[in-house]
């Protein structure tokens, strides 16, 4: 049983990972673009640790599994943040396709 939660919720992360994915590649400006990323890919990365971490055997798994994951959520708030301010100081506005 535990086996099929895990994959309910790994296989509920990559469909968050592909949404991710469309939506750059769909919406209109960088703005969205960034926030279909950041959002999706954050839930996305979440729910397959999460998924990960219930099929792992030791706490010490689980426990680099969250500090991936902790790790990640950071970086991919700072980047996107970076490029978003990067995005507004040089003009883009609006599509930019």
């Amino acid at each position: 049983m535990l086996d099929l939660i895990a994959a309910f919720f790994i296989a509920s992360g990559t469909v968050f990972f592909v949404a991710g994915t469309v939506g750059l590649l769909r919406f209109p400006d960088i703005f969205c673009r960034l926030h279909a990323l950041t959002k999706a890919d954050g839930l996305g990365l979440a729910l397959i640790a999460l998924g990960v971490g219930l099929l792992a055997g030791t706490p010490g798994e689980i426990f680099r599994i969250a500090l991936v994951w902790s790790a990640l959520a950071v970086a991919s708030a700072t980047c996107s943040h970076l490029v978003a301010r990067y995005a507004l100081r040089s003009g883009m506005e609006g599509r930019d396709d």
